[in-house]
């Protein structure tokens, strides 16, 4: 992010005024790029202890892996923090406990702890005919009989059934699903030759009298119409007769007192799903789907054991071309085994990390497998900048120099992406997040970044310095032999002679001048260097400044320049096959394509069609609020989820009304208004059964207080097919002798669905909200999905805007000290850009937005200020060329070390897309997205951008006449014992 200031590595600089501001961040560059020459020299003095303390320091924390643990609550993880879902949710279990219930429970409302849960399906013909009806009851009496033995070896073992397990009703007999009951009705029917009972959907009636509703346990239902005729699935009115079905959901309860029955309840669940496998394995015409409550659980952690070989297989792929990268013709120079070595270090500050949040405690999830992609992006791309800046190091200093000038140059930019990512990831780790997921995430990552920080200034920076020895020696990058001299090479093979090919000093010194340097001259240590400049912008001097006159990087010879310099280091070099391929490539061929005056038409129309389709796909981003999306494939929730949406998509989850302080039920007004709340609804209303009741008899709906709630207990509540409603209603007693007031109440609605069954649950969620707020009655309505549907657009947005408006304050507010104002504006466009087309993007890939690609998205602005930020500061920084050759300097030095670390990083994205995993599909995705437009705007949009936009290379400059000023230039001069600074004024 930080770039480097013209005119600052020398002592003297030119005696013009300048605005505070600037002044200001040249001060502050002056002495950033001072400290960090300090720290590269001390780096580069002590290799052995800074190499060897990051690798003690990971294997002491790595060994804490005894640690490990893994997150148990996914609700907490994927469900908004903080909503009034969860607070609802709270009041009802305080009012309505599940083990309250007597008499029937809804297996889409109530969630207790443990429970298994299974749909039934027919290959062909209706599970209500004679045999499939025979075969489901047989698997209900196995399930029932079920048994498992806890612990499964001793002399203190039990066996524990179905039926110790059960949540009992008021006669202790476990609850069961009304379909159970009816289906053994039909049955008995069948054996005794009687009339088969009618079936009724969604609502039917008992042999008892009692109405329930079925609507969640039969799915595919074919009703028959008012004349006979055949209706389609799911299109059957209140109360009709049910023709076939072709799926059946059953769920059964189980109690969790404790830690051993939890225990037990655990091992109940494993052997369910075996028994239905056993069973579905004999009955191959029915087909079975199972669900426990620990099912989303154990598919959502599934995706981290299915993704070990593919990220193992990551970063070899990564490491097969990271030495490719770091690679070069000449087998000195190059120097393949930083690129290893590079990945060593981001494995090292992973592991470290990870045995940091060991040893506090942290707990694991899938979504931490985007972690080492975030560590894997900065790192490459601080060890590519600091390769080539050590490329453009003079070669005739020693180790250390080189090791401080590549300090002096990379590490304030490198400093400025840590710190970019440091604010992004750490503010949507804050309290502000309402996504525990997410929160955990940016927290784990803005650690791992921190480390590997560190360890890049450590560890790989002391492996620059001993390569670099082994380059002072002329030893192979590669073997670490030393390789011979070219008239020794001249007796050896073809092949040997091309394996050890490389340039010595002497013989570089003979064909190429040294760097900064464009005339050659012949050496004489003691000439006093004298440059004349008729026009007042600096000139490249410096392999790794072209603006500044460095005290370390001045030539021994005397030259003049009229004219304004047209050279630098980067573009010359008489040995082209010597260079890197893909610099040789870019300084040769891209930069001069990509700059063409044709050319830029046709980018920027590129780049109008990548906004049109990043607009085309914002307009159409939908919310993710589905947990069974981010598990992996295959999985038993996956499976279950289908075939729910496929069969029992027809009618929304049973919704709770629950009235939750005393109200005037014998009031017609209210009586009317609550009928008028539950009207469009499949519903199970006491009141409305109450109503009813009374009519029926001929007594008056609006009746006193007292009348009322007599009629209610003593004669309502106890007919056998109303005894049910006991479990929805809450009596308080009034003084003594006075009947008690109903004090709390529920009513069961049911609404009509099609297939965008979440987004009209989140509608009807907020309509019935907005209703409750104006409604004489208080009540609220609540529903075990309304914890992942309330507020959770807000909840997953949320961190990725405080993000963003946390990067663009950083840059607007390091632009009035640190920054140039320009940078920082092109900088945060481009930010803007790139998230904006992988946004667009990913939702036109089919990519909704959940936790994973809002993480996603998040990691994106640190990736995209990594590659386009030092590209941006190169160009900036340059005076008094053209923009067009400034382009070029800045693609060859920064735009190289960014191809190189895309290259790797999408290589190593490829294996993760065969994962099959919801998870990591949506990783893949959104990864590879951000790494595209990432390469898109650092290679072609602004490389053809900045040569007709601001900032101007001819700002300052005024040719000739009483305009120019004068400079102050340092020259060294050498003689046989020190070094000498001269001041010449021109």
């Amino acid at each position: 992010m930080l770039g480097s200031a013209p005119g600052l590595s020398g002592r003297w600089e030119r005696l013009e005024p300048r605005p505070r501001a600037r002044m200001l961040r040249q001060v502050l560059h002056a002495g950033l790029r001072t400290s960090f020459h300090a720290l590269g020299r001390f780096v580069a003095s002590h290799p052995v202890f800074f190499a060897s303390a990051p690798v003690l320091l990971s294997i002491l924390l790595g060994a804490s892996f005894s640690r490990y643990r893994v997150e148990e609550d996914v609700e907490s993880l994927l469900a908004p923090k903080h909503s009034l879902a969860k607070i609802e949710g709270n009041l009802v279990d305080s009012l309505f406990p599940v083990n309250r219930s007597k008499h029937a429970l809804y297996s889409d409302l109530q969630t207790p702890g443990r429970y298994g849960r299974v749909i039934v399906t027919t290959r062909k013909g209706s599970v209500l005919d004679p045999v499939h009806l025979d075969t489901i009851l047989k698997l209900h009496r196995r399930i029932y009989q079920m048994q498992v033995t806890v612990p499964a070896t001793g002399f203190n073992s039990f066996n524990y059934s179905f039926s110790y397990l059960c949540l009992p009703d008021d006669k202790n007999v476990c609850i069961i699903d009304d379909i159970i009951r009816a289906m053994e009705e039909i049955q008995s029917a069948r054996t005794s030759n009687r009339s088969v009972p009618v079936l009724r959907y969604p609502i039917t009636q008992l042999a008892d009298g009692r109405q329930a509703y079925i609507g969640h346990q039969l799915g595919g239902v074919q009703g028959w119409g008012p004349s006979g005729a055949v209706r389609g699935p799911g299109t059957g009115a209140r109360g009709e007769g049910v023709r076939s079905a072709r799926a059946l959901q059953l769920t059964y309860y189980l109690q969790a007192r404790g830690s051993l029955m939890d225990r037990v309840a655990s091992q109940w669940e494993k052997a369910f799903c075996t028994e239905l496998q056993h069973f579905a394995a004999l009955h191959p015409k029915l087909g079975l789907y199972p669900s426990t409550s620990s099912s989303l659980r154990t598919d959502f952690q599934f995706s981290s054991v299915l993704a070990r070989r593919p990220l193992l297989a990551s970063l070899g792929v990564c490491g097969v071309l990271a030495i490719l990268c770091c690679s070069m013709r000449d087998c000195v120079r190059s120097k393949p085994w930083l690129g290893l070595l590079a990945l060593l270090s981001i494995t090292l500050s992973g592991l470290t990390a990870a045995g940091i949040l060991n040893l506090t405690g942290a707990t694991y999830n899938s979504t931490y497998l985007g972690i080492p992609f975030v560590m894997l992006g900065h790192g490459l791309f601080g060890s590519f900048e600091m390769l080539s800046s050590w490329r453009r190091t003079r070669e005739d200093q020693h180790v250390k120099e080189r090791v401080a000038s590549v300090f002096e140059d990379v590490m304030l930019r490198f400093s400025g992406s840590t710190m970019l990512h440091l604010m992004t990831l750490g503010l949507a780790a804050s309290p502000l997040t309402n996504m525990e997921a997410v929160r955990l995430f940016c927290r784990t990552a803005a650690l791992a970044v921190t480390i590997s920080y560190v360890y890049m200034l450590s560890f790989y920076s002391s492996c620059l310095v001993f390569t670099g020895y082994l380059e002072t020696g002329y030893r192979h990058g590669c073997f670490c032999r030393r390789v011979p001299k070219p008239d020794r090479l001249d007796s050896k093979p073809a092949w040997y002679r091309c394996l050890m090919y490389t340039r010595y000093q002497d013989e570089t010194q003979t064909t190429n001048p040294p760097h900064g340097v464009g005339h050659p001259h012949p050496p004489n240590p003691n000439l006093t260097h004298t440059h004349t400049h008729p026009h007042p912008h600096p000139h490249p001097h410096t392999a790794n400044n072209p603006n500044s006159h460095g005290h370390g990087h001045v030539t021994n010879s005397t030259h003049t320049h009229p004219h304004p310099h047209t050279h630098s280091t980067a573009s010359t070099d008489l040995h082209p096959q010597d260079s890197h391929l893909l610099l040789g490539c870019v300084r040769r061929c891209y930069g001069d394509w990509i700059t063409n005056t044709y050319v830029k038409p046709f980018v920027v129309l590129l780049y109008l069609v990548y906004i049109s389709f990043g607009l085309m796909g914002f307009l159409q981003v939908t919310q993710g609020s589905d947990p069974s999306a981010l598990v992996a494939m295959d999985t038993t929730t996956v499976l279950y989820t289908r075939a729910q949406q496929r069969y029992f998509s027809s009618y929304s989850p049973v919704i709770g009304f629950y009235i939750y302080e005393s109200a005037p039920y014998w009031n017609a007004t209210v009586q009317r208004d609550l009928l008028e709340y539950a009207k469009g609804f499949q519903r199970i209303s006491w009141l409305e059964a109450y109503l009813n009741y009374l009519s029926d008899r001929n007594q008056s709906t609006s009746q006193p207080r007292e009348n009322f709630t007599r009629t209610l207990r003593h004669s309502f509540l106890r007919e056998p097919q109303f005894a049910h409603f006991a479990d929805d209603i809450i009596f308080a007693e009034r003084g003594q002798g006075e009947e008690p007031d109903v004090a709390a109440s529920r009513i069961f609605l049911v609404a009509k669905t099609t297939e965008n069954k979440r987004e009209e649950m989140s509608v009807l969620l907020d309509t019935l909200r907005r209703l409750s707020l104006t409604s004489r009655v208080r009540f609220l309505i609540f529903n075990p999905s309304f914890v992942y549907l309330d507020r959770y657009a807000a909840a997953v947005s949320s961190p990725l805007r405080h993000s963003l408006l946390a990067v663009l304050f950083l840059l607007g507010l390091s632009s009035l000290a640190v920054v140039e104002p320009l940078v920082s504006v092109w900088l945060g466009l481009t930010l803007l850009s790139v998230q904006f087309g992988v946004l667009g993007f990913m939702t036109l890939w089919g990519v909704e937005l959940d936790c994973m690609s809002v993480l996603c998205l998040i990691s994106a602005l640190g990736h995209s200020a990594d590659c386009s930020g030092p590209l941006l500061c190169g160009f900036a920084s340059g005076r008094g060329e053209s923009r067009t050759r400034w382009v070029r300097v800045a693609l060859e030095r920064h735009g190289v070390p960014s191809l190189q670390t895309l290259i790797c990083y999408s290589a190593a994205l490829v294996p993760v897309g065969s994962v099959r995993s919801n998870l990591t599909r949506t990783l893949f995705r959104c990864l590879t997205l951000t790494a595209g437009c990432s390469a898109l705007h650092t290679l072609a949009f602004l490389p053809t951008l900045l040569t007709f936009l601001p900032p101007s290379k001819s700002r300052g400059h005024r040719p000739g006449g009483e305009g120019q000023r004068q400079e102050v230039e340092c020259v060294e001069m050498n003689d046989s014992t020190r070094v000498v600074d001269q001041i010449t004024t021109v």
